[in-house]
């Protein structure tokens, strides 16, 4: 993962932590989940290292637990906490984006 784009990246998409109730710029998070989430598990998301994150392989998740993996990541794995980079509506846009496969 490259850290200087991710944080570039994020800094460009951040409102600030709980400022706003959506997302400023959605095409941002949608390249965000295809490019930074895809580095792990496929940039179709349909797995590699990490697994498949389409919503067909999610919708057996509740949103809470998905929310919480992004948020706090999974210890020793490859999957990192998101909750220092991204907002809560940003994660709440991804939650649904993934689960749904809609903008």
């Amino acid at each position: 993962m490259n850290r200087p784009l991710v944080l570039s990246l994020v800094a460009a998409l951040a409102t600030g932590a709980g400022a706003a109730e959506t997302p400023r710029d959605a095409e941002a998070l949608k390249h965000f989940v295809h490019q930074d989430c895809g580095s792990c598990h496929g940039l179709s998301l349909k797995g590699g290292l990490g697994p498949d994150i389409r919503a067909k392989a999610l919708e057996h998740y509740d949103p809470e637990v998905l929310r919480e993996v992004i948020l706090g990541g999974i210890p020793g794995t490859a999957m990192p906490p998101w909750r220092p980079l991204l907002t809560d509506p940003e994660i709440d846009w991804i939650v649904d984006y993934l689960m749904t496969g809609e903008e």
